[in-house]
């Protein structure tokens, strides 16, 4: 089996609470990415760009549903 193209997404919060540190072998995979506390607003706005962006290219259909 060969695979490809493979995007892997995680989230974490610091450790503490049942919450493992994460190691740097296993950090080292991924790109952090820390924002401070946003408004609802701002953090809606920010994802329905990045959003609109990735399914620009499919049907109108599908880009009226991202509203």
């Amino acid at each position: 089996m060969k695979i490809e193209d493979i995007i892997f997404i995680s989230a974490m919060g610091p450790p503490g609470g049942g919450r493992s540190a994460i190691s740097q072998r296993m950090k080292r995979h991924f790109n952090m990415l820390a924002y401070p506390h946003l408004a609802k607003e701002s953090i809606t706005m920010i994802f329905n760009k990045i959003l609109k962006a990735f399914v620009g290219h499919f049907s109108e259909a599908i880009g009226k549903v991202v509203e």
